[in-house]
């Protein structure tokens, strides 16, 4: 189709976006350390210019769409991860799962340390994924594993090797939701070219697969999920979330929001009938979720997988926002870091305001679910102590089934949290919270001009 004379008479502008969006996602790739602000930040932003008249140009090309999707994923294939380290873990994970071992019960430094080197290029791992990981048992659910695990299956001996299936199966991922996110749209009868604000979204592409994180695995099984409810296939679809679940613990705190979708939905069943089905859906997602846990429960696992979520909570902090303010109004009352404290409460509120969208929101449509577990996780992120960049993957897939865009600011101006990078072999390693606070105006700007003031932004 490439070759075709006609592509290139009728689509030059699209092609010429394809093809320098290659040169700047090379060069990303493969020429791009991550304390290069400058370059970072320009390289990010000509790729989002590329993108808008991609999307703008190529029409209702979606063949076209489709291969540059694919190309732009593909260039990244042999490349080691340049803005994250999280990969070596995944790795260390998957070889141990295939030496036999229950990546649940184990630290690497509880290995490295005694000089016992239980995997293939142990020492490499270790070093790789810092001494923040090490130092801690994997968080990682059991499909997240499987996926690990696959990668050691194909590569054990090579960390490129497992690299490159770890890729490939993110890349797979995005071609499912580009897939379940078009039919969903199209049942929805809103524009199915929406999707591509996800697929050619340059954020998602160097997030998940330059860098390697499994949101869009977790994604993937969200939005079938999301289009198996919508087709009336409720419990196909409680199944298919627990997989989602398993993937990241995440779509657990959208598991209230549900209510509204059986119990307020009085169109066709009884009150009997509809407290059935909501108790059957969750049993079904709990029970799955339970059961894909099965092979690797034990006692201290469930101690050990509580004892490294908790630590979200109330040890790490990373480009937050509501949260460094309380943070600083701490400092200035007791003269310390109160996120023991703080990290407690935050959590309480967010759960409330999921509650309030389970609650007090007719989510009866696909669209009006999809706006309150929007709003809802967005909520939660505010709320936050640690907001990486991946973390809005999520957000940015569900504003496609909504009317608003937002989240798609927020994936542009979310390079800004790499500038905590600069402080790297410096004496000063903490964020700029100059730097944040700029991220922050953007985003809730545009969140209250959107949500609270109800406008809406056109892009």
């Amino acid at each position: 189709m490439l070759l075709n004379p006609s592509l290139f008479k009728y689509h030059k502008t699209p092609l010429l976006c394809i093809l320098v969006s290659l040169i700047l996602y090379a060069s990303f790739a493969y020429d791009l350390a991550r304390t290069e602000a400058t370059k970072l930040v320009l390289l990010y932003t000509a790729l989002f210019i590329c993108a808008y008249f991609l999307k703008k140009s190529a029409g209702f090309n979606f063949s076209l769409l489709v291969i540059a999707s694919i190309l732009l994923r593909l260039i990244f294939l042999p490349a080691i991860p340049n803005l994250s380290q999280d990969f070596y873990r995944f790795i260390w994970d998957g070889r141990m799962l295939f030496e036999g071992f229950n990546p649940y019960l184990y630290m690497p430094d509880s290995f490295i340390q005694n000089s016992e080197f239980p995997v293939n290029q142990a020492k490499e791992l270790y070093d790789g994924m810092g001494a923040l990981s090490a130092s801690h048992f994997t968080n990682y659910p059991p499909i997240n594993q499987l996926c690990f695990y696959i990668a050691a299956l194909f590569s054990g001996k090579s960390i490129t090797g497992a690299v490159v299936t770890l890729r490939l199966i993110i890349i797979a991922a995005d071609i499912g939701i580009l897939y379940f996110g078009k039919k969903l749209l199209e049942a929805l009868k809103l524009p199915s070219s929406r999707i591509w604000w996800y697929i050619l979204n340059p954020f998602i592409i160097i997030e998940l697969t330059g860098n390697l994180h499994f949101e869009g695995v977790m994604i993937l099984f969200l939005v079938w999920s999301l289009y198996l409810l919508h087709t009336g296939k409720w419990k196909s679809a409680a199944v298919v979330f627990a997989c989602s679940v398993s993937v990241k613990l995440i779509p657990l705190l959208f598991l209230p929001i549900f209510f509204g979708w059986f119990w307020k939905n009085k169109k066709d069943a009884s009150a009997t009938l509809r407290m059935t089905n909501l108790v059957l859906f969750y049993v079904i997602v709990i029970g799955s979720t339970i059961a894909l846990f099965l092979p690797f429960f034990s006692m201290q696992f469930i101690d050990n997988y509580a004892q490294t979520v908790g630590l979200w909570f109330n040890n790490f902090e990373f480009n937050a926002s509501i949260y460094y303010i309380a943070r600083e109004i701490g400092y200035s009352i007791t003269g310390y870091n109160e996120i023991k404290i703080i990290g407690k409460i935050l959590p309480v509120i967010a759960l409330l305001i999921i509650l309030y969208f389970s609650f007090f929101k007719k989510n009866v449509t696909i669209p009006k679910l999809t706006s309150s577990i929007l709003i809802a996780f967005t909520c939660y992120l505010f709320l936050s102590t640690t907001v990486h960049p991946w973390y809005l993957a999520t957000l940015l897939v569900l504003c496609v089934f909504t009317e608003y865009r937002f989240p798609l600011i927020w994936s542009f101006v979310i390079i800004l949290s790499y500038l905590s990078y600069l402080g790297i072999g410096t004496a000063d390693k903490s964020e700029n919270l100059w730097i944040i606070g700029l991220e922050y105006t953007i985003v809730f700007s545009a969140f209250i001009w959107e949500v609270v003031l109800q406008r809406r932004i056109r892009l």
